[in-house]
């Protein structure tokens, strides 16, 4: 049924809660704010940091903002390319879809170089046709702008592709890019959230998603 299955990575693919908590913590503190708790964090992944830190916070202040990133990447992005783990099923869903020729792609808001190394690492750089990161889009989530752009670059149409995320941020983007849906319950969304969405499967786990596709 689908020629492309593309993936959200956070929650979604890969797990990189230590590093990215660690990097909340300097980065907010470092602004004067106060260490968050763990489960806080959590609940922003997904989003954009600039976003995620607005929401911790209440600031909007786009300078701030923009502090936060830096400081948050000089302790975050090198931890996360090298202690994210992938979640159970992962790797053989993804070799499961190469070997059916089904093109598979990322598209996320973590820095898409930072994913390519963390793929790389576990041996599964050449399983996916294309990886899209936040500074490839300049509308993220769920603005479908990542999605049609993967669409178009591999040449396959909204009805043939897939979007497996673990946020309703995924699945608005699935729906404004006219594209079928999975929910992975991977991360801290329950599967009563994306009940206003279209959505094709709710998979528990990485493994049941790959049972549904017949791989």
């Amino acid at each position: 049924m689908f020629q492309l299955v593309c993936f959200d990575f956070d929650y979604t693919l890969g797990d990189s809660t230590g590093s990215i908590v660690a990097g909340f913590r300097h980065g907010l503190t470092g602004l004067g704010w106060p260490a968050p708790e763990r489960e806080a964090v959590r609940a922003t992944i997904g989003y954009m940091l600039e976003d995620a830190y607005t929401m911790l916070t209440g600031d909007d202040n786009r300078e701030r903002q923009a502090r936060f990133r830096a400081l948050f990447s000089e302790v975050a992005v090198e931890r996360q390319r090298k202690e994210t783990t992938l979640f159970p099923g992962a790797a053989e869903l993804l070799r499961g879809l190469k070997q059916r020729g089904v093109k598979a792609a990322i598209v996320s808001s973590k820095g898409g170089d930072t994913i390519e190394i963390i793929m790389d690492r576990f041996g599964l750089g050449d399983a996916l046709e294309m990886v899209l990161g936040s500074g490839d889009v300049k509308r993220p989530k769920p603005d479908p702008e990542g999605l049609l752009t993967v669409m178009d670059r591999l040449s396959v149409s909204p009805e043939e592709t897939l979007f497996c995320g673990d946020t309703v941020l995924d699945a608005g983007a699935a729906q404004n890019a006219g594209c079928h849906f999975a929910a992975v319950l991977n991360g801290t969304t329950p599967a009563a959230d994306f009940s206003p969405f279209p959505c094709e499967h709710i998979a528990p786990d990485l493994w049941d998603l790959a049972k549904w596709l017949e791989l």
